[in-house]
């Protein structure tokens, strides 16, 4: 069995650790927007679920910063 797994993460393939949830992904990739938006295969992840949203083999997450300025 591999101890990873391949995701996709805004467009971008990306191997992360097999049982990674959304909470241990967003501290790996240093996301600090606290209104940050989660989406996983197309679905809203409300911030209470992130701790306990593992990802799985072939995920689509979308990390959406709202306060991103333009």
């Amino acid at each position: 069995m591999k101890d990873k797994v391949t995701i996709t993460l805004n467009g971008f393939q990306e191997d992360v650790a097999r049982g990674a949830t959304v909470s241990s992904l967003i501290k790996y990739f240093n996301e600090l927007d606290k209104d940050l938006i989660v989406e996983r295969n197309g679905r809203f992840v409300y911030p209470g679920e992130y701790s306990e949203t593992v990802v799985d083999d072939g995920d689509r997450l979308e990390f959406i910063n709202p306060n991103f300025g333009g």
